[in-house]
């Protein structure tokens, strides 16, 4: 009794959804058949009726369907499977719930009693419109079930995620009987997230038979390679008796999802041997390997092909091979295929920014984000990291809070890249205000997140702050306890971060690797050797952290010895020898090194670069330096911004001023740093003018000075002998830009006035300096007493040297040049018999000269050259 009143008052409930439904639907003309005279209806015959309603169901015409509904309900017309089936199917293809809803209201007013087929596809219905209740609940009141409604079911829950419910509809199916088939296998699968999950499945797979189905093969190989058994993958894909694209593409693209690109390309290329043809996916799946490999001829021919299959057209196909060129360096290319799209979504906006902006062009991608038609996170993302990445941190995070305003909500990544802006600025105020916003959009229990914090506050000094992120996250992973010992090591805090390092619930390479950095930069260099002799394995960044250690201490044998006895090699640990030959002033062996890493065909990147082009400039190597220049170009470097700062650095100090501003005009973008750099090269040189001239340039393009840009400026008025112009530019520094002079500016004034001849100004200039005067501003004052012959001043001056900086040998030289030029010679010797009794030697100098393409190193009485 209790069952039948459920059932009248299902149907009831149904009847009104029914007419509530319909009611909103407003009429619309149905050509040809409303019009239709009622008689002429009926004289055409059910039939006809359905045959026309099949009609308006293919062309997707369903409002106009439903009211075909109500007309034939008029006419008398009784339903059945054959006309609600076409009408649920048109449901599924517009994933029209609402009006599925109102289908299934019809036929439970109509009282008809679904049988196995209709149900299903009642099921159908509900599981692609992604409504699991009511399809379960569909399912639940058939009366009889097959293995078509049972699947439709399990591959709904499985493809919303609901893995678990999947797997319990598959085992009622079990229970209840029906054998499944090779599409129950396939959702099935879909839902286990654990391989022994998916080995249980495997069994029953093998036990009903399907071994050597080509789409069961297909999706056990999927899933293995989704819960991480790349191996298990593999077999089957080696087992199975034919391979279609499908099995393939699955194949490529598992491998390149688990980092093995090179077999990712071996398999891609066996394709053809198989006479397999590649689909658009298949090309999707394997363009990150050629990426990943910087293959970049080989993403070409890929390119070729897939433009000769057609498929040029493709979106995903189009931000895949973008992506692509990309990380090949190749932004011409990428540039080539983005602008050809014929459509672009926001992630193909998004690659292309991103790529503008890993490859440091800042302007390119700011650009491009401004045409972007719709932003996402990823976009304001992007540019936040290209600005970071570019050393504008302050600009990063104008575009942070930009995005705020703008409504755009941060993710962990986004508030990641804004806390990194805020560490390398290393100031409190930014980075407070950030994690402010954290705790606003509820991230501070994501574990990203704290990470990054804990990151910033160690590199801001506040260890403390870092400390409490520490203590209060919910849930740490190596990565946590990593940020809080390099956090200590980076503020001297060695036995907090030893402690730390003890008490880590497990530890990798990664946090030995740290702590022995922790050690070597804090001093400890016996405690580093100690660490590093007890590690249980060793990557490259354990010997290079040992390398750099002792080319920093000038241990030149002990990190040779080390770098020889690496298993191998990585650019950065090269880097970091030419680095420690470099920083000890060993030019001549950093520049042989570079030769040997070459005959290794081992690509040196932006760091190597830098390195043996400082090498070159401190050794005035012009004709090494022009092929360094070459290579640089080679590679495809040379629109790299630091590059180009460093070139022209170079070219200066190689008395090549020309090119220098040939290098820094043809620059596609030039930072503050660049216009530092050409100026002090022009200021070296004497160009006083052209100095002045490329300051005025500079503040018309928007820059704004900063305070080296005073500093090279006012080098440049002192080597020119243009006072004036040094004293209005000093002055302009604090009153215009309001920058508070360093130390340095006030030495280059007292520079500025020696060199005039302004002596007895230069001497109260520095006694109304606000600082305390340093060596350095006494020793420009000597030397300019040296040419101006000012003996009185010029001793009272050495004397203040001799008191604070009696170790430094530069003094008494000045001094006994200036008796030399006034031809006081006793008083010169009585200045050598001095340096003689404090035992202080000259140091040797040293001279470079470049033959047939080798450079020879000379000091002071030397017998080692011809």
């Amino acid at each position: 009794m209790a069952m039948a009143s459920s059932l009248y008052n299902q149907k009831k409930n149904a009847i009104l959804f029914l007419h509530s439904t319909l009611r909103n639907f407003k009429p619309i003309r149905i050509p040809m058949l409303i019009a239709t005279p009622a008689h002429q209806l009926h004289s055409s015959g059910h039939t006809a009726s359905v045959s026309e309603l099949r009609t308006l169901c293919k062309q997707g015409r369903l409002n106009e369907v439903l009211q075909f509904l109500r007309l034939m309900d008029r006419q008398g017309f009784s339903q059945d499977s054959f006309t609600y089936s076409p009408i649920l199917q048109c449901c599924v293809n517009r994933k029209a719930l609402a009006e599925g809803k109102l289908v299934h209201a019809h036929i439970l007013q109509t009282g008809f009693e679904p049988e196995v087929y209709l149900g299903t596809k009642l099921v159908i219905m509900y599981a692609k419109c992604a409504s699991l209740v009511d399809g379960n609940r569909a399912l639940a009141e058939m009366t009889e079930r097959n293995v078509v409604s049972w699947t439709a079911m399990i591959a709904a829950y499985s493809t919303n995620g609901y893995g678990e419910e999947a797997l319990g509809a598959f085992c009622d199916m079990r229970r209840s009987g029906i054998q499944p088939d090779q599409f129950t296998f396939a959702s099935v699968l879909q839902a286990c997230k654990g391989v022994e999950c998916g080995m249980q499945v495997h069994g029953g797979i093998l036990r009903c038979g399907f071994r050597c189905d080509v789409f069961v093969g297909n999706a056990l190989l999927d899933m293995y390679a989704k819960c991480g058994s790349l191996e298990d993958a593999r077999q089957v894909f080696d087992n199975m008796r034919e391979r279609d694209v499908v099995s393939w593409t699955a194949m490529v693209g598992a491998c390149v999802r688990h980092g093995h690109v090179q077999e990712a390309l071996r398999l891609f290329y066996g394709m053809e041997g198989a006479g397999v043809q590649p689909n658009e996916f298949t090309f999707a799946s394997v363009l990150p390997a050629f990426g990943e490999l910087g293959e970049l001829e080989g993403g070409k021919e890929i390119h070729k092909e897939i433009v000769r299959s057609g498929f040029q057209s493709n979106v995903i196909l189009g931000n895949a091979l973008v992506d692509m060129f990309v990380k090949c360096g190749s932004l011409e290319d990428a540039h080539d295929v983005f602008e050809n799209l014929p459509e672009r979504n926001v992630v193909s906006w998004n690659v292309m920014v991103g790529g503008y902006a890993q490859n440091g062009h800042v302007v390119e991608a700011l650009e491009l984000f401004r045409r972007m038609p719709e932003r996402n996170v990823v976009s304001w993302t992007a540019m936040i990291v290209a600005y970071a990445q570019d050393g504008c941190c302050q600009e990063a995070l104008k575009v942070f809070y930009e995005m705020i305003l703008t409504g755009v909500l941060p993710d962990q990544f986004t508030f990641s890249r804004a806390l990194l802006a805020c560490a390398s600025l290393e100031t409190m105020e930014y980075g407070k205000e950030v994690h402010e916003n954290i705790i606003r959009n509820g991230f501070q229990s994501d574990i990203f997140v704290n990470n990054a914090l804990i990151d910033m506050y160690g590199k801001c000094g506040r260890i403390a702050d870092a400390h409490t992120v520490f203590e209060n996250m919910l849930e740490r992973d190596l990565v946590s306890w990593n940020a809080m010992i390099t956090g200590y090591a980076q503020n001297g805090q060695v036995d907090e971060a030893l402690k730390l390092f003890r008490d880590m619930p497990e530890k990798n390479v990664v946090s030995w690797n740290v702590m022995i950095s922790a050690y070597a930069q804090n001093g400890y260099a016996d405690e580093a050797w100690n660490l590093f002799e007890k590690m249980p394995e060793r990557n490259a960044v354990s010997w290079t952290a040992m390398i750099a250690q002792c080319a920093q201490d000038g241990q030149f044998v002990e990190a040779k010895s080390l770098f020889q006895e690496m298993p191998e090699r990585d650019i950065v640990s090269w880097n970091a020898m030419i680095a420690g030959y470099i920083q000890n002033g060993n030019f001549h062996e950093a520049l042989h090194l570079f030769g040997q890493m070459q005959i290794t065909n081992m690509k040196p990147n932006t760091v190597t670069y830098l390195g043996v082009i400082s090498a070159c400039a401190n050794m005035a190597a012009t004709e090494y330096g022009k092929k360094i220049h070459e290579d640089i170009i080679r590679k495809g470097f040379e629109s790299d911004t630091t590059l180009g700062n460093s070139l022209i650095d170079m070219y200066a100090k190689c008395s090549s001023i020309k090119t220098a501003r040939k290098v820094f005009d043809k620059m596609p973008e030039r930072v503050v740093v660049s216009w530092n750099t050409m100026i002090g090269g022009y200021g070296m040189h004497g160009c006083g003018d052209e100095a002045l001239q490329l300051f005025e340039q500079m503040q018309n393009s928007g820059l704004k000075p900063n305070h080296v840009t005073f500093l090279v400026v006012l080098f440049a008025c002192s080597h020119a002998g243009l006072l004036d112009d040094g004293r209005r530019y000093f002055d302009l520094m604090s009153r215009h830009y309001e920058i508070n002079p360093l130390i340095e500016h006030y030495c280059c004034m007292v520079d500025l006035l020696g060199r005039a001849g302004f002596l007895d100004e230069a001497e109260g200039f520095i006694s109304k300096m606000p600082v305390k005067p340093n060596t350095a501003v006494w020793r420009s004052l000597l030397g300019a007493c040296t040419v101006h012959y000012d003996i009185d001043l010029g001793e009272r001056v050495a004397d203040l040297l001799f008191e604070s900086d009696p170790n430094n040998s530069a003094h008494y030289v000045l001094l006994s040049n200036m008796y030399a030029l006034a031809g006081r010679w006793n008083d010169v010797e009585k200045v050598r018999v001095l340096m003689k009794d404090r035992s202080i030697k000259k140091s040797p100098g040293c001279s470079w000269i470049e033959v047939r393409d080798e450079i020879h190193a000379f000091t002071v009485r030397d017998g080692t050259q011809p």
